[in-house]
């Protein structure tokens, strides 16, 4: 039988009729309107192991565990996005959507949320991740320019520390770690397939992304892929947030660049500079093909904000 295990929490799983009453009667239509657009998809699959893949596409990398159980997705990128990631899982297996686990709050990892709950999943994530999301919905205003989304998108179960499913022959365990990209963070370990989801603490080839208004840190960061380095080996498949699949050497080189980042910045910080005179001593220059949406100074400054005041 299939359970989610979380620290006061376990869960059976609902009935395989439920599932599939809700499944059939969401995928012909997600397929039929995906299919309209396939000649020029967004949403590519990639099997990495047996029974597993990565979508990949626009917005964060996504996990698919498919087998007997069902599907279990990893983050389910924007909703605009919904109709084709259902359609890639249904060109994988007949099998329902049965769980999502978000890493994070951010839309590019749980906007189709709504979405998969239309099928009959289950959406579960850390505890803070439904807290955010409820606390900036009860921020919007008639002139918020992007509103948060309401309920339909938040999760419906939330855990503390660990939730580990066992699903499709693997124990699947989310893993928080605290003040790292969020405050939100979870990261998913696969076995015996030997496989890790890092969600947005590893940005593959990219400077990363540190969220501090929503309770991120860059030391968390580095901290949260020492983690990762303790418990993979040299045959771990490593799932990044953004970025291609990578291994235990490649992380090793992140985390070494964002140690050295932190070092320089912590020096410029501690010697009396300002954030503005540390982005002009604090070139970056060896690490400047990491350019994307966070630049050179941009990465100065989410090092800089992390060390406090």
């Amino acid at each position: 039988m299939t359970k989610i295990f979380t620290t006061s929490l376990c869960i059976l799983a609902l009935t395989a009729s439920t599932y599939a009453l809700a499944h059939d009667s969401h995928q012909e239509s997600h397929q039929d309107e995906a299919s309209e657009t396939m000649s020029a998809p967004d949403i590519s699959a990639e099997m990495i192991a047996d029974n597993f893949y990565v979508l990949t596409g626009p917005g964060g990398n996504i996990g698919v565990s498919a087998g007997e159980d069902g599907v279990y997705l990893i983050d389910d990128k924007f909703s605009r996005f919904a109709d084709q990631i259902l359609f890639r899982i249904s060109e994988i297996t007949d099998e329902p959507v049965r769980f999502v686990l978000n890493t994070h709050l951010h839309g590019d990892h749980s906007g189709g949320n709504a979405e998969m709950k239309e099928t009959g999943a289950i959406v579960f994530a850390h505890d803070n991740v439904r807290a955010r999301m409820v606390s900036n919905f009860e921020k919007n205003t008639p002139d918020t320019e992007r509103p948060a989304p309401g309920e339909e998108v938040w999760p419906t179960l939330t855990f503390s520390e660990t939730a580990t499913l066992h699903f499709n022959g693997q124990t699947a365990t989310a893993h928080h770690v605290p003040k790292a990209h969020t405050d939100g963070d979870s990261m998913v370990s696969f076995m015996p397939a030997n496989i890790v989801h890092m969600g947005d603490n590893y940005f593959n080839g990219l400077f990363p992304f540190v969220d501090i208004d929503s309770g991120g840190n860059l030391e968390g960061m580095i901290a949260a892929q020492k983690k990762v380095l303790s418990m993979v080996d040299d045959e771990t498949k490593i799932i990044p947030g953004h970025g291609p699949m990578a291994t235990k050497a490649d992380l090793e080189a992140s985390r070494d660049i964002l140690v050295d980042i932190l070092a320089q910045v912590r020096t410029a910080k501690d010697s009396g500079m300002s954030l503005e005179e540390a982005q002009e001593a604090v070139t970056l220059d060896e690490y400047k093909d990491l350019s994307s949406f966070i630049d050179q100074k941009g990465m100065v400054a989410q090092a800089y904000r992390s060390l406090g005041n």
